[in-house]
């Protein structure tokens, strides 16, 4: 089995995030550091990350969390900023988060064990809607959400065409749902300051399936089997 793939099915890390450990030195293979993403694990291989020998999961878990502004969507950070796995804690399996939202971001993260799904929802290709509630400081017009609907040019890349709903509009502030099927680094807000438009409050609120519901800011709870169903049918 390759070596990413690995990791992913012992519940460290997506694929796409364990060839960055991988890269990084962070992974030995019989004692001896891994480079290489073409190494293949045998049955008899010892495999550790941060020292710690791992093994591939037996019992996949899948939680949702309603994630605050000021966390990092990471497991860990090298500036001790607060991460969403200090939301976590009563957990007492191994997860990691599925993408991510930015530090002043909130809403709906994914955090699971099953390196396979978190493969599938974060390949670029995955075309997996993510619906949004974003508020702007001014109004905006029909011809700018038709824009937005259409794709903009975000810098270093024309973004796909979108679902764009606006909820209300006033002089100081509009609301609007967004719905994409992408997930570029600070997307939402390089596409709205690609028409002049100023981002003041975002929160993803659905991804595929799978809304954010009831739960309140920094809390967390498990998927139920209708959810579960729906990430284990991407697999196929």
């Amino acid at each position: 089995m390759r070596i990413n793939k690995f990791i992913a099915q012992c519940g460290i890390a997506s694929r796409r995030k364990a060839e960055d450990l991988i890269l990084s030195g962070k992974i030995k293979v019989n004692g001896k550091v891994i480079t290489d993403l073409s190494t293949d694990i045998k049955d008899t291989d010892i495999v550790s990350y941060d020292n710690k020998n791992i093994r591939m999961v037996s019992n996949y878990v899948y939680y949702k969390l309603n994630k605050p502004k000021g966390y990092i969507t990471s497991t860990t950070d090298d500036k001790d900023r607060k991460t969403v796995m200090d939301l976590m804690r009563g957990v007492h399996f191994r997860v990691f988060p599925i993408g991510r939202l930015d530090y002043d971001t909130e809403g709906l993260i994914l955090l699971t064990n099953d390196g396979d799904v978190a493969n599938i929802l974060t390949k670029p290709n995955s075309e997996v809607k993510k619906t949004y509630i974003v508020h702007i400081d001014n109004e905006i017009n029909g011809d700018e959400i038709k824009q937005l609907s259409k794709g903009v040019d975000i810098g270093d890349y024309i973004t796909k065409p979108c679902s764009v709903e606006l909820i209300e509009s006033s002089n100081n502030m509009s609301k609007l749902k967004l719905t994409i099927t992408e997930g570029k680094n600070r997307q939402i807000r390089k596409m709205f300051s690609a028409i002049g438009k100023n981002v003041t409050f975002l929160r993803r609120i659905q991804i595929g399936e799978i809304k954010l519901g009831g739960l309140s800011r920094g809390e967390y709870a498990p998927l139920n089997q209708k959810e579960i169903k729906y990430l284990k049918s991407l697999k196929k």
